[in-house]
């Protein structure tokens, strides 16, 4: 059975606690609200209790009360924390209600929306919903509260609810609803700049002063001081991954351009509290206090690269010690491979290490176009100059031509090894996936490569991809050495994915839930879901009782999926495709990333990428989370 109430030990009861101070039978206004209710992010939450043998509410004091049973057991019961009493209060979450109705209350500040809903576990039935509203409508100071269902379950009673004529709102209406979205808080001076619509990403150049006003999505960009788009996804887009690591304000507000326009070049100060944004004119004081303290200082040292080893390692013969020689993101895998754990789905691959990366680079002269390029005065002092230079130096690596015997060695691993198919060639640099420098979104993957020259051009893509202008400026945002940056690369079977996706062990909407996973995912192949360009499905999964709350609903038209040629083709998703992250979906997922967690660092969470192939999850990529 699933359980709200997991731990049992002995209740104290809240200091000197009198009925009169915890609960009341009635908020008959705002002020009352406040008393009982607390701010948790961008929402406030409150919490009622229906006795359904005597009709009796309760709104209880969610500053004493941390749960439901805490005061149930603790002040309404006066029963002790049992197995046996706590097995009979969880009966209350099934979907016959024994004693009690329990339930939530929440003002969604930045909508100003009301709603009442239930724990996402609970089986609650559609007569109890209308008989809790009904009794809410007698007792709360807002009226006609709409019914918010927090799980799959609980939509389809929503839609039972909807029908007998009472109003029902999602967790999806209320995201997409939303004209603010903080990603993450902070404060910031600098030059304010607006990103004229229609500006190719190819062409975007920031320096790491600016505060920018982003009125597109964008994959990717480079260190600034401070973030503020017109359109927003997802805590886990590249963007705001990428703004979490640097530690500067970000949020997505829908009116931005109509509010901020006309300070365009001028020195702003940029706040992000959870449920607005601040943004004006600095004065003298800010400007002296916050200017020139864009991030505090940071230096990632990178392990030395081991360049000696030409060794095509199979990931069941690599280890995380590996890094060295292939790159973090191979020997993660590699780890979690070789650790053999059942239920762990790994696609097949092999890692090319750094010593071919070194052995084209001074083949062809290419190092030393480096070294010349990082003696440059400009290459850092001129962020346009260093773009084009970089272009130059990609081009110059990708032209190159491949030695032909490490060519040759590495196809006939995908021949002998991975049968021939089409395969993902994925970065796998020794400048990623680090604890304090997870580089998420720097380098490049080709997907479903199909033949001896394509895989060739690839590698050298992935190569070349070491020295984009968004990888150097995070690197050099960091400290990170650029001389000591190798390409590794990774070749792993394809995956036609059905979805895609990031999980990350931990509740980004809720700093206050330690248990549970943000899961992100789209139809098709991940590319799409830390693009961030469009909305993706998000839940939050608690695996300590199966407990799925949705966050949004996909709103992607179109997905990607692979070309029997090579390569991929953008199609249509087809009409009802329905839920990705089903409650079964997502418990699946969960209990595979469960298993292998105990083989990074404990205390850290973990950003895995998964896809899914039918109904199998896939682990692609697992590295420390960094931010937010």
């Amino acid at each position: 059975m699933v359980c709200l109430v997991l731990g049992i030990g002995a209740w104290a009861g809240p200091a000197s606690a009198d009925s009169r101070r915890v609960w009341v039978k009635q908020i008959p206004d705002a002020a009352t609200w406040q008393h009982y209710s607390k701010r948790v992010s961008s929402d406030e939450l409150g919490k009622f209790i229906i006795d359904v043998r005597t009709n009796d509410i309760y709104f209880i004091d969610v500053n004493v009360f941390n749960i439901h049973a805490d005061f149930v057991l603790g002040e309404l019961l006066k029963l002790p924390w049992t197995t046996e009493n706590v097995r009979e209060y969880n009966l209350n979450y099934e979907r016959v209600k024994p004693r009690f109705i329990l339930g939530y209350l929440t003002h969604h500040l930045k909508v100003d929306r009301w709603s009442f809903a239930f724990w996402e576990g609970d089986k609650i039935g559609a007569p109890d919903v209308v008989r809790a509203k009904k009794r809410l409508g007698e007792t709360f100071f807002v009226k006609n509260l709409a019914f918010r269902p927090d799980s799959p379950m609980q939509q389809k009673v929503a839609t039972e609810v909807k029908r007998m004529g009472h109003a029902t709102v999602t967790n999806d209406e209320i995201y997409k609803a939303a004209d603010f979205q903080a990603f993450h808080l902070g404060r910031a001076v600098g030059k304010l700049r607006v990103v004229p619509v229609g500006t190719p990403f190819e062409s975007l150049v920031f320096g790491r002063s600016e505060i920018v006003l982003l009125q597109e999505s964008y994959p990717d960009i480079t260190p600034v001081a401070g973030i503020i788009a017109t359109t927003f996804s997802t805590p886990l887009s590249h963007v705001n991954l990428r703004a979490n690591a640097w530690g500067i304000p970000n949020a997505g507000d829908k009116k931005a351009r109509d509010k901020y326009a006309a300070l365009d070049g001028k020195v702003v100060y940029y706040e992000v509290t959870d449920t607005g944004g601040t943004l004006r004119e600095a004065t003298p004081a800010e400007i002296k206090e916050l200017e020139g303290k864009i991030a505090a200082a940071r230096h990632v040292d990178l392990p030395r690269a081991k360049l000696e080893v030409p060794r095509l390692a199979m990931l069941t013969r690599m280890r995380a010690k590996d890094a060295t020689i292939y790159g973090t993101k191979a020997a993660n895998l590699g780890e979690i491979v070789t650790a053999n754990v059942r239920g762990v789905n790994v696609p097949e691959g092999f890692g090319v290490p750094l010593f071919f990366y070194a052995q084209h680079m001074k083949q062809h002269g290419l190092d030393a176009k480096v070294e010349a390029l990082l003696r440059e005065p400009r290459f850092k002092a001129d962020a346009a100059w260093r773009k084009q230079a970089l272009e130059e130096l990609r081009a110059a690596i990708a032209a190159a031509p491949m030695d032909p015997a490490s060519l040759d060695a590495i196809y006939k691993r995908v021949r002998l090894r991975l049968g021939g198919r089409g395969v993902f060639v994925r970065s796998s640099t020794n400048a990623e996936d680090l604890p304090g420098f997870n580089g998420a979104g720097l380098y490049d993957t080709v997907a479903n490569v199909v033949g001896k020259k394509a895989l060739g051009e690839a590698i050298k893509t992935v190569w070349a991809s070491v020295w984009t202008l968004r990888a150097v400026d995070e690197r050099e945002a960091f400290g990170i050495d650029h001389r000591q940056v190798f390409g590794g690369v990774l070749v792993q079977v394809g995956v036609d994915a059905t979805a895609a996706g990031v999980l990350v062990t931990k509740n980004l909407y809720d700093p206050t839930d330690k248990n549970s996973f943000t899961i992100n995912a789209k139809w098709g192949l991940g590319m799409r879901v830390v693009e961030g360009q469009r909305v993706p499905e998000q839940i939050i999964f608690d695996p300590t009782n199966d407990g799925t709350k949705i966050i949004s609903r996909a709103d992607d038209p179109v997905m990607l999926r692979f070309d029997s040629k090579g390569g991929i083709v953008e199609v249509k998703v087809p009409e009802g495709s329905g839920v990705i992250l089903t409650e079964e979906r997502a418990k699946q997922l969960a209990d595979q990333v469960q298993k292998f967690i105990p083989l990074f660092p404990r205390g850290k969470p973990l950003d895995v990428e998964w896809v899914l192939e039918g109904e199998k999850f896939w682990t692609v990529q697992a590295r420390p989370f960094v931010g937010g």
